[in-house]
């Protein structure tokens, strides 16, 4: 027998040093024990480091017998407490001692952890304590049906098992616990991860929960969040459950109008109890029913959705209001304190997300908000526009008749081509257009096509990508893009470039087109307005414009008369316009004589309404009487003031004879030559002075019959 005993300790000693994993570690010590000592089933109990708390750390049966089932497996591998149980009184004297079954049923009689033992038969207890550096960690436990008659030759092998023992159940904790801390780890890695890749709330969530269920079984997961504004109770954050017949199956989020039930009335627990959500809780058996009894809502849920354990971690006071996980199951021991603290090492991962939702979710407030404002602007400008329409303002038929045309085609998205001399109003009746147009309360695009070098206009008219060209660091939308549901306006549509033209041909005709650089194709519904002050007919003649998109644009075309056609029209303008000045720079209203107006009225304005307004806008600056002064505009011929360069306009009061149109064209563009020496674009050439387009001056020239270089005769 010493040499069996001397094997045995050896044996046992060598499994302790090489074996990490706890189930067939025991399986080792129960078949070699039993090759000594007769028993029918084999436990250890260890305890917490205050001896409050045991649990059953293994349990073997011989013969392969399948104990007590999955359940109360359960219960006795998780902490329970140890006062009211048999084990108090193991603890008052922890020796090696061997117990009548009977006696310790006699002694606690509602206790029901050894009713199992019981249904086998056990009748006898022998119990070793396990001491490790002299501190009790638990028992070793063998019960069997018949009462053993052990030596102190036993009690004394038994005992040094016991100290061997002690030291395996040592090492296998403090492995579990590794394991435990790695699996924590890899756990707050995924939901980390999770983080990184989703940004909304339902698959965000859904992957929290998904990770958690591999290490923490559940039937329901939420997190619940009482908003400031939301005191009645607790709003649901993300809900997710398995049905009720396959607990394998995946977690399916909870339909808020089915689920209403599962409205746990958190914050009537929180008003009743206090500290309930603000320390992490676990309520299984016994706890959770006294909830149960206490609160009508555990009550529901215990009742109709069989709920019988509950985890509660508070996730702390985020910006958008108090927030608590929550997790269900319907076994009573459901969770036990090893997943409470798992739950609770995710709380920085699962706060974060909370807050990242949070920040995002105001992100998008504040975009509908931007979005509402930017609409507001819209509205704002338009109400501008419409103010500034006001500029097609009076009496002439030539105007009304403008005016009747705006009204027939602004209900419709047929495309205008607004037609005119410089400065006669074109932007005006694009404005006019989209204003009394069924887009009005979207934007209204604007682009002067020959204000841009040619390489530009296509990025501006279609967006580009990133890396596109030289200097495009980023997407950019376009104005067809940006104009989408609104009306877009190309102001000098005769200056585009002809590989342009063709591109604008197919939006006009398909609706569809491609950023710079981009393969994907674009859809706008955009209505467009062209305006131009060339004569397309005889770009088209020329090649400088095609034919196609000449005969697109001009489905609706809209002649603005020049104002020398309407001088009824002068009076009031003039006096639109000088409210409007006077306002604008702070000056008093002033009159204006029947001289000056009749003066006005003769001129020809070959700068149209901008010329009216720029004399205007000079007289309203310079003038301190009662009425305004035009610096000698109703004094004598067309003539300069030397010396800055700027330029003060006059003309005869006189009645001198009435030239045609075209001598009066003639003679002001001589003018305009000579002061410029015969320079007709750049800074200082006759197109600045005059205020129109190089190219629209130098073809007025040739149909004109005006040569570059002129004399002082012209």
């Amino acid at each position: 027998m010493p040499n069996d005993e001397e094997n045995l300790l050896l044996h046992l000693n060598e499994a302790i040093a090489t074996t990490r994993d706890k189930e067939t570690l025991f399986k080792t010590v129960t078949t070699k024990l039993r090759l000594i000592f007769p028993f029918d089933l084999i436990g250890i109990n260890v305890f917490d480091r205050e001896q409050k708390r045991r649990r059953l750390f293994m349990r073997d049966y011989f013969g392969g017998e399948t104990g007590a089932g999955p359940e109360l497996m359960h219960h006795f591998t998780q902490f329970e407490p140890v006062a009211g149980t048999p084990t108090e009184m193991l603890l008052a004297e922890p020796i090696f001692r061997q117990i009548e079954l009977a006696d310790l049923l006699s002694q606690y009689p509602n206790f029901h952890g050894f009713d199992k033992l019981t249904e086998m038969g056990i009748c006898c207890l022998t119990l070793v304590p396990l001491r490790l550096a002299g501190h009790l960690i638990g028992f070793l436990m063998l019960a069997t049906r018949r009462h053993p008659n052990f030596s102190a030759a036993d009690q004394s092998l038994l005992e040094k098992i016991g100290s061997l023992v002690a030291i395996a159940v040592a090492n296998t904790l403090a492995f579990e616990d590794i394991a435990r801390r790695e699996q924590q780890r890899a756990l707050q890695l995924n939901i980390s991860n999770a983080l990184l890749s989703i940004k909304q709330r339902e698959p965000l969530f859904r992957a929290i929960a998904e990770e958690l269920a591999r290490v923490v079984p559940f039937d329901y997961f939420g997190i619940r969040v009482q908003r400031p504004s939301r005191r009645e109770g607790f709003a649901g954050f993300a809900e997710f459950a398995r049905p009720d017949d396959d607990p394998q199956a995946p977690l399916l989020a909870l339909d808020p109008k089915r689920y209403q039930d599962l409205e746990f009335n958190l914050s009537a627990m929180y008003n009743q109890v206090e500290n309930l959500l603000e320390q992490p809780g676990l309520y299984t058996g016994e706890a959770f029913r006294e909830l149960a009894r206490r609160y009508p809502a555990m009550r529901y849920v215990y009742d109709v959705h069989q709920t019988r354990a509950m985890l509660l971690v508070p996730l702390g006071q985020r910006p958008g209001g108090a927030a608590v996980l929550v997790l269900a199951s319907d076994n009573p021991q459901g969770f036990n304190q090893q997943d409470l603290e798992t739950v609770q090492a995710l709380v920085p991962q699962i706060s974060l997300a909370l807050e990242n939702l949070f920040a995002f979710e105001q992100i998008e407030e504040l975009k509908q908000q931007v979005e509402q404002e930017r609409s507001y602007l819209i509205d704002e400008i338009n109400t501008a526009a419409v103010a500034k329409a006001g500029d097609l303002i009076g009496p002439s038929a030539a105007l009304h008749l403008v005016q009747t045309r705006i009204a027939l085609v602004a209900p419709t998205d047929t495309t205008v081509l607004v037609t005119g001399e410089t400065g006669t109003g074109k932007e005006m009746v694009a404005r006019a257009l989209h204003q009394q147009s069924p887009r009005h309360n979207r934007a209204l695009v604007k682009l002067n096509c020959a204000a841009l070098p040619a390489q530009l206009i296509e990025s501006e008219l279609f967006g580009h990508e990133k890396g596109a060209f030289t200097g495009a660091t980023e997407r950019r939308i376009g104005k067809f893009e940006l104009a989408d549901g609104g009306t877009i306006f190309l102001d000098e549509i005769g200056e585009l470039p002809l590989d342009l033209q063709a591109k604008l041909l197919r939006v006009l005709q398909e609706k569809e087109f491609e950023r710079l650089g981009g393969s994907k194709v674009l859809l706008t519904d955009a209505r467009v307005i062209a305006a131009t002050n060339r004569v397309l007919e005889d770009e088209v003649r020329a090649g400088r414009f095609r034919a196609d998109l000449y005969y697109r644009l001009n489905v609706f075309p809209i002649q603005m008369p020049p104002l020398r056609e309407r001088p009824e029209d002068i009076e009031p303008l003039a006096r639109h316009f000088i409210q409007r000045l006077s306002q604008r720079m702070a000056r008093p209203i002033r009159q204006l004589r029947p001289a000056d107006l009749a003066a006005l009225q003769t001129y020809a304005w070959p700068g149209n309404i901008r010329e009216l307004e720029h004399v205007l806008e000079q007289a309203v600056i310079v003038s301190q009487g009662p009425y305004l002064e035009f610096g000698g505009f109703a004094a004598g011929p067309l003539l300069a003031v030397a010396g800055s360069g700027s330029a003060v306009v006059a003309v005869a009061a006189a009645e001198p004879p009435i030239k045609t149109l075209r001598e009066q064209e003639r003679d002001h563009i001589l003018a305009a030559l000579q002061r410029t020496g015969g320079r007709v674009s750049g800074p200082q050439g006759a197109a600045v002075l005059l205020d129109i387009n190089a190219k629209t001056l130098e073809a007025r020239m040739k149909k004109l019959g005006i040569r570059r270089t002129v004399t002082a005769e012209g």
